[in-house]
């Protein structure tokens, strides 16, 4: 399917309104019609047949995705990574099981999106163990349950509690409590749409066998070389405040690096943004290339 030429031929990226109304004129499938189009692609590797199938399921993704729009993430983006976890859906999809290909289709679209936001908040440290995904996508939810609706830090009995529940230590709930908060980033959405089920659904077991650790570890060695890759993209200027800003332990502020550069405080906060839009998107696109090619 890397060859497809979808129905659709305007993308989320270049335009999201038009994306949107077009995707709305594009038929659904009828039963009958998705399992002769499914029987075309698995067994004669119809390419017009997937082409329809992922097409005819546009507007399920573009839904999904408008579930995630609290992330600080582009909706564009979203809607991108969850059409290539529709793809994925066809390529992979068996007729002869029974249910339709968009209940199966749903998981994938998901899965593909979840992994865009982990990927993109890796890159500020955001965690990449199962304990700490989980801390990251329950976090509110359970602040909501325990009425923890306070403005900045939680009290302790809040962390030990969230702590607690999520099998993290105190330290790890009051770093992510800080991160996910914070006004340039809209982190505080609803974790699951109406009648779709949980992020909790998605979570792996905590449980670390060998598999695992090589898997992770593996992700962790992909997803940095694609970091470094994305940072050799960038001016030296704002390698520099990006390297200063987000990835070193103790990050240098903002007043200090003014000094250094001989720029304003804004001015640095500027570029730093700025380079951080263009790491997103190297990673994003190095991570759809992946994807495809698989």
């Amino acid at each position: 399917m890397a060859n497809r030429t979808l129905t659709v031929s305007v993308t989320p990226e270049a335009n999201l309104s038009r994306y949107l109304q077009e995707i709305r004129r594009v038929p659904m499938l009828t039963h009958d019609e998705e399992v002769d189009l499914s029987y075309r692609w698995r067994d004669k590797e119809d390419i017009g047949a997937a082409d329809r199938m992922v097409a005819s399921h546009l507007r399920l993704v573009a839904k999904i995705a408008m579930g995630y729009r609290g992330y600080g993430l582009p909706v564009a983006d979203l809607i991108s990574e969850g059409n290539v976890g529709m793809m994925q859906a066809v390529k992979r999809f068996d007729p002869d099981r029974g249910f339709r290909l968009a209940t199966y289709a749903m998981w994938w679209i998901r899965a593909a999106i979840q992994e865009y936001i982990l990927h993109s908040w890796s890159l500020v440290k955001m965690g990449t163990t199962a304990a700490q995904k989980k801390l990251f996508f329950n976090l509110r939810k359970l602040k909501n349950k325990l009425s923890a609706i306070e403005e900045g830090d939680m009290t302790p009995e809040h962390v030990a509690e969230v702590a607690q529940r999520l099998n993290v230590s105190e330290a790890e709930v009051i770093s992510m409590n800080r991160r996910i908060a914070g006004p340039d980033n809209s982190l505080n959405a609803p974790l699951r749409e109406e009648g779709e089920g949980e992020w909790q659904d998605w979570l792996v077991d905590d449980t670390v066998n060998q598999e695992e650790t090589l898997a992770e570890s593996q992700d962790m060695g992909n997803r940095r070389q694609m970091l470094n890759e994305a940072m050799q993209g960038l001016k030296e200027r704002e390698r520099e405040i990006f390297y200063e800003r987000r990835l070193k332990d103790d990050p240098e502020t903002l007043d200090k690096l003014s000094v250094r550069f001989g720029i304003s405080r804004e001015r640095v906060r500027q570029i730093e943004a700025r380079a951080f839009e263009k790491i997103q998107k190297a990673v994003r696109n190095a991570t759809l290339e992946q994807a495809i090619a698989a």
